[in-house]
This record gives C-alpha cells, structure tokens and sequence, in this order.
C-alpha cells in the first residue's frame, strides 16, 4: 500500500510503499533491504579498522556468527516482554515468532551482541573490551541506517508538531498510537485543514542525524582513545543522551507501567558510561596493555 508522505515546512511530498518487490508471491520489504545494508556498511567498517584494535577480520566473523542470531532473538524478546498482552493471553493478536509483522527493539538487540560477544571472547581466550570498541562503531553505522526503514514503514514518529522538520503521513498507512496522542493529533489535522493526515516529529531522522553525527566524533576519537572499552563507553554514552530527549516525543514506546523502557535504560547509560568516563579520565592508563599494543608486541 502506498503511504503518501511530505514535509509541508520543506515543500517535501513523495510516495512510499514498504514493500520493494515480490518474488513468487513472496513480499521483500524496504526494511529488511535497508537493514541488511546498514548491516554489510557496518561489516566492511569493521574489516577496515579491525588492525586498530589488535584484532583480526577472522575475529569480526566469528563474533558476527554467534552475535547477529542473538541480537535478532534479543531485539524481538525485548519488544515482545514488553508488548506481552499483544502476544500472549486471552485477546493476543499476534504471533510472537513473526517478525515479518514488526517489533525488534534495539536496546534488546546491543544487550543480546554483548552476550554474544562475552560467549565469543571467551572462548577464544581474548580480551572483551576491543570487541565491543569495535562493534560499537558497526552499531552507530547500522542504527543510522537502519533507521530509514522505519520511513518506509511509516512507524517510530512522534507527537504533533509544526515546527521545520514536521512530517505529514497519512493516517491509515500507521499504527500502534497512543490513542490519546491520536486524539490530539486528529484534532489538530481538523483544525490545520489536513484531516486524514497525522502531522508528527520524524524521530527516525532525529536518531538517525544523531547517530551519524556520533558515529563521526567517536570515529575520530577512537584513534585517540587511552584504554580498551573507551569507545564502547563513548558509544553508550552518546547513544543514550540522544535517545533519552528522542523517545521522550515518541508515541509508540514500549512501557512499563507509566514509564517509557528505553527513555529509563538510556538513561541510566548515560549515567554510568558517562561515570565511568569521567572516572577514567583522571587516572593513569598505560599504553602497552591495550589489546592491540600488545599484540603487536608479540
């Protein structure tokens, strides 16, 4: 179905479909493509810095052979915990096993690679520190990325506004509201003379620019960076304060109870990464014990 999109403010207006083309009968989604591209960005990033962080690209595939089944898992478990009534009990309508249908979580998804990537680690008797430096980098790639297919699926929008960057969609093509900033926004399209059409904040563009804008810094700074586990902390950080002030506008947050999941955990990334940062900061490090000195040491 085609979902008609504009940026009234920017003299924007397009067309969508989520689906980009059927082969057999069987439906491919921009999402997935958009997704799968973030994804190989994010692989031929890391194969290119892998030397930096004493690693080898042998080890990037064998962390991404055990991490990405865990994230897909672990995106889908968090979404689904947190939307239980939707998949389970007396008036569940929908399957929690198909994701084809929406619903992966991105915080779900970084905790399921941090497992992945302690399980990798450990067996290979390596340091878990420079893995997630690294995969740090790939998440900042495939979440700015990613994070157009959202876009094409007319969904992760927020609240009413009419500021520059408002986003218009029409309201048929969404779902997943809150019903009472669904009230709001149907009454404001009545009064703008756009019924029928959601005006909303595109946090999708909001995260994405911070994403890209994160991904720059922390790039650059990682050349610089004084011990093992500096970029991922960076990366917790950063990802976090953007988040915490985006999914405040959002209206689709996954809850619990009055409080919004993502805002909380962001939130409290930013106060421990950002902690342990600044703890870091004032003491000494020494060089040669960072994964990749040593390496090249031996």
């Amino acid at each position: 179905m085609l979902a008609a999109i504009s940026f009234p403010h920017l003299g924007l207006s397009l067309e969508v479909d989520r689906v980009a083309f059927s082969i057999g009968g069987f439906q491919i989604y921009w999402y997935g493509i958009i997704i799968a591209f973030g994804f190989l960005m994010a692989v031929l990033y890391a194969f290119r810095r892998v030397k930096a962080f004493g690693l080898k690209q042998d080890d990037i595939v064998d962390g991404l052979l055990v991490a990405v089944p865990l994230a897909i898992v672990g995106a889908r478990l968090y979404y689904v915990l947190f939307n239980f009534h939707t998949y389970f009990g007396a008036h569940a309508t929908r399957s929690p096993f198909d994701i084809r249908d929406g619903g992966l979580a991105i915080y779900g998804g970084v905790i399921a690679t941090v497992i992945g990537i302690f399980l990798v680690t450990r067996f290979k008797k390596h340091k878990m520190t420079p893995y997630l430096d690294i995969a740090s980098l790939g998440l900042l790639i495939g979440q700015f990325i990613g994070r157009w297919g959202n876009f094409f699926n007319c969904e992760a929008f927020g609240d009413y506004t009419d500021g520059l960057f408002a986003m218009r969609l029409s309201e048929e093509a969404v779902g997943g509201i809150d019903p009472q900033a669904l009230a709001v926004m149907q009454q404001k399209a009545v009064e703008g003379g756009y019924s029928g059409f959601l005006q909303v904040h595109p946090t999708f563009l909001y995260e994405s620019v911070w994403n890209v804008v994160g991904f720059v810094l922390i790039h650059f700074l990682s050349k610089k960076r004084k011990y093992d586990g500096q970029v991922f902390l960076m990366y917790l950080f950063w990802y976090g304060l953007g988040r915490v002030w985006i999914e405040g506008l959002r209206t689709d947050s996954l809850m619990l109870g009055s409080f919004r999941v993502s805002q909380l955990l962001a939130g409290a990334c930013v106060l421990v990464a950002g902690g342990l940062l600044l703890y870091n900061q004032f003491r000494p490090h020494d060089p040669a014990k960072m994964f990749d000195n040593r390496e090249k040491a031996e």
